[in-house]
């Protein structure tokens, strides 16, 4: 779930590059089209916004799926009726 996040992520923050150098080059370009530079910029800060969300998401999902791996691990190690000789107490 975390790695489709992060892809998520990842293209959201693509879009925004592509919408933010839109903005610097939307009147150069093609002058007679209805480009506004403001409403590409604020389309950027919009998806940069998205994608760093996205991303703190697949950040969070990630440590809460290695939380519950361990705690399920820790779980069944303690059901077969003991420690491993490596692990500390807790």
């Amino acid at each position: 779930m975390a790695r489709n996040l992060y892809i998520l992520a990842g293209v959201l923050l693509l879009f925004a590059a592509i919408s933010f150098v839109m903005s610097l080059t939307a009147g150069s370009m093609q002058p007679s089209l209805p480009a506004n530079g403001t409403l590409w910029k604020t389309t950027a800060l919009f998806l940069t916004v998205g994608g760093l969300m996205m991303a703190l998401a697949g950040i969070m999902t990630a440590l809460f799926e290695q939380i519950d791996r361990r705690t399920e691990e820790r779980r069944l190690r303690h059901r077969e009726g003991g420690r491993s000789s490596g692990s500390r107490n807790r």
